[in-house]
């Protein structure tokens, strides 16, 4: 006759703190636009990619520097970002700066899209990131900078910064 049987307890499982908030994942992120423009509003939206693409993507090999969106037809475009071929993909591969729809409701396209025909107003890729595994795009209504302006801003940064290392010395 054998003894009493120890019953594993249930443990409880450590939030994995590796993991960004609502399961996303960056793969890129556009800082110089940040520098360059100054962001007006921003949007999320889904992004039309081809298997290889999001294989690349997994890997991290895309270039937002250069991409900007664009209205034609009533679709928005995503011009100019370039996503690395897969080398594993050989005949299967994409061409690296082809045109990418984002997609958007109609509303939106409309609402948002429709404003950067004003002056000075242009879409600019702020983001990309997976969430839930779905490729996501950032993107914002942006104005650009002066000169003076980039220099104003980073005056404003490096004050804000200092007061704040103050505020913890205390």
């Amino acid at each position: 006759m054998q003894g009493p049987v120890a019953l594993a307890k249930p443990t409880k499982k450590k939030p994995d703190l590796d993991k960004q908030h609502d399961n996303q994942r960056l793969i890129a992120q556009n800082r110089r636009a940040r520098h360059e423009y100054e962001v007006v509003d921003t949007l999320e939206c889904g992004i039309m990619l081809v298997g290889s693409e999001v294989k690349s993507l997994r890997k991290g090999t895309i270039s937002l520097d250069e991409a900007y969106g664009q209205v034609k037809q009533g679709e928005v475009w995503l011009l100019g970002c370039e996503i690395a071929e897969y080398v594993e993909a050989n005949r299967f591969n994409h061409n690296p700066r082809r045109p990418r729809k984002l997609l958007m409701h109609r509303r939106e396209i409309k609402k948002f899209a429709g404003r950067a025909h004003e002056k000075g107003l242009t879409l600019v890729p702020l983001k990309m990131y997976f969430k839930e595994g779905r490729a996501k795009v950032l993107i914002g209504i942006c104005r650009g900078r002066q000169l003076h302006d980039k220099r104003d801003a980073l005056k404003k940064k490096t004050v804000q910064r200092e007061m704040d290392r103050a505020m913890r010395r205390q």
